[in-house]
C-alpha cells in the first residue's frame, strides 16, 4: 500500500499569537509579527517517524520542499516528489468547488496557497497514494478534499488552529501508527466530515463550522477524532451552573488565565468581565488584567505568580489542550506549575464522550504524559467529576473505544 502527504507549511501559525486561525497572507504576517511560527512540518515528521520505526526506508509520495518531501526526508524515509508548486505566472485554471474560497498565498514558504494543496493532493491521487497524510486543520483539509479524487482514504496529522472536522487523528503519533498499519493491510475506512469556518467571524466570537465534504477515513480504536460537536440551547443552565461552580474555585492571588469556548465565556460574565470568547484572557482577584493574550504574553504574565488555566472541554472530542488554545503553548502550561488546569464543563458533554478520556495534544509527548492520568472537571456550584485524561501524542492501543 502507498502513502502520500502534503503539508501545509503555514498551519498552525496564528494559535500562539491568538489569531484563531490561520488563513490569508494579512493573518499570516500578522501572526509572525506576534512571534508565531507553524508547526505543520514537524508534527508531520513525528508522525512518519512512527511509520518510519515499523517500515524503514518506505517511499512516501508527496510535494516538493516544505509541502512534504522535508518532512518525509527529516523522518529518514524516501520522499517520490509527485507535484512542484509551479511559477505564479503558470498558475491553470481553478480546481475551486463545493464553497472552496480564495484565500491569499502565504508570505511565507515561497508563498504556498490553499490551491497548492488541493493541486498537490490531485497529484497524490494520480500517482495512485492508497492513503493520503495531510497537515494542517480544516482550511487544509478542505483543500485535500476538493483536490483528492473521489473514495481516496485520508488522514489529517493535526497541525492547525481549528480542528473541528472529523478526518483528523488524535495526535501525530496517531496518524503515523495508521499509516504503519495500513502500509501492511487496508484498513476499514469510515465516512468523516470536513468543516470549515469563516475565520473573521470566529474572531468575532460567531463560530459557525459549515460541512463542506464527506470522505473516508481509517476507521480505528481511539486513533480518530470525532467531529466537533456545538452546545445546544437547552443546556445554556447547565453551561451556566458548570461556570458558576468554576467560579468558586477561583483562589485570591492567583492569576488564571481564561480559555477559548463557550462554558470558559459563561466564567466571565459570572464574574461580569467583557472577555474574549474566543481568545485568552488573563484575570486575577475579579479583574481582568490582559485581554486576548498571546503565548508569549501569557508566559510573561504568570511569571512570578501562582497560576492556573481555565480550560473546557470540546464537546464530541474531549479535548482539553490543543485545540484552538495553542496560546496556552507547552511553555505556559509547564509554567503554571503541578495543577495547571481548572477544567469546567457540563454533565452532559462528558456523558456524550461515552468512556472516553479527556485528550491533551500540546505538542510536548513529556508534558503530555505529565497531564495524563485524572482530572478534576468542575460541572456545578460543589459538583464535580474525576475524569480521565490520556495523551494524544501517545499512539492509543488497540481495544480503545471508537472514535470514529
Amino acid at each position: 500500500m502507498t502513502i502520500g502527504l502534503v503539508v501545509n507549511p503555514i498551519a498552525g501559525i496564528g494559535g500562539p499569537a491568538g489569531l484563531a486561525g490561520s488563513d490569508g497572507a494579512a493573518v499570516q504576517r500578522e501572526a509572525l509579527r506576534r512571534g508565531g511560527r507553524p508547526r505543520a512540518s514537524e508534527r508531520a515528521r513525528e508522525a512518519l517517524a512512527v511509520l518510519a520505526a515499523a517500515h524503514p526506508g518506505t517511499e512516501v509520495l508527496t510535494a516538493a520542499g516544505p509541502m512534504g518531501e522535508d518532512a518525509v526526508r527529516a523522518a529518514g524515509l524516501t520522499p517520490r516528489v509527485v507535484y512542484s508548486r509551479p511559477a505564479p505566472a503558470s498558475r491553470g485554471a481553478s480546481l475551486r468547488s463545493f464553497g472552496a474560497d480564495d484565500r491569499n498565498e502565504s508570505p511565507l514558504d515561497g508563498g504556498t496557497s490553499g490551491e497548492d494543496t488541493a493541486r498537490a493532493a490531485m497529484a497524490l491521487g494520480a500517482a495512485g497514494a492508497d492513503l493520503v497524510l495531510f497537515a494542517g486543520g480544516d482550511g487544509t483539509a478542505r483543500d485535500v478534499a476538493r483536490g483528492l479524487p473521489a473514495g481516496v482514504p485520508l488522514l489529517g496529522v493535526p497541525a492547525g488552529v481549528k480542528m473541528y472536522s472529523g478526518c483528523f487523528a488524535v495526535g501525530p503519533a496517531a496518524a503515523g501508527a495508521l499509516a504503519a498499519a495500513w502500509t501492511d493491510h487496508p484498513l476499514p475506512t469510515a465516512e468523516a466530515e470536513v468543516l470549515d469556518l469563516d475565520e473573521e467571524t470566529l474572531r468575532a466570537g460567531r463560530p459557525d463550522p459549515r460541512l463542506f465534504a464527506l470522505v473516508p477515513v481509517p476507521a480505528a480504536p481511539g486513533r480518530t477524532q470525532a467531529r466537533k460537536a456545538s452546545t445546544p440551547a437547552s443546556e445554556r443552565e447547565a453551561v451556566h451552573r458548570a461556570a458558576v461552580g468554576a467560579v468558586e474555585q477561583l483562589r485570591p492571588g492567583t492569576r488564571y488565565l481564561l480559555g477559548p469556548g463557550g462554558t470558559t465565556a459563561e466564567v466571565g460574565r459570572v464574574l461580569g468581565l467583557d472577555t474574549t470568547p474566543l481568545g485568552v484572557d488573563v484575570i486575577e482577584d475579579g479583574r481582568m488584567l490582559a485581554r486576548d493574550v498571546t503565548a508569549d504574553q501569557a508566559l510573561a504574565a504568570i511569571a512570578g505568580h501562582a497560576a492556573r488555566a481555565v480550560v473546557t472541554v470540546i464537546g464530541g472530542q474531549g479535548f482539553v489542550l490543543g485545540r484552538g488554545n495553542q496560546q496556552l503553548s507547552p511553555r505556559v502550561v509547564a509554567a503554571l506549575g503541578p495543577h495547571p488546569l481548572l477544567v469546567v464543563a457540563t454533565e452532559q458533554k462528558l456523558i456524550d464522550l461515552a468512556g472516553r478520556p479527556l485528550l491533551v495534544d500540546t505538542g510536548d509527548p513529556a508534558l503530555d504524559a505529565r497531564l495524563a492520568g485524572h482530572l478534576t472537571v468542575v460541572t456545578g456550584p460543589a459538583a464535580a467529576s474525576i475524569y480521565p485524561v490520556s495523551a494524544a501524542t501517545a499512539a492509543p492501543i488497540e481495544g480503545d473505544p471508537e472514535c470514529v
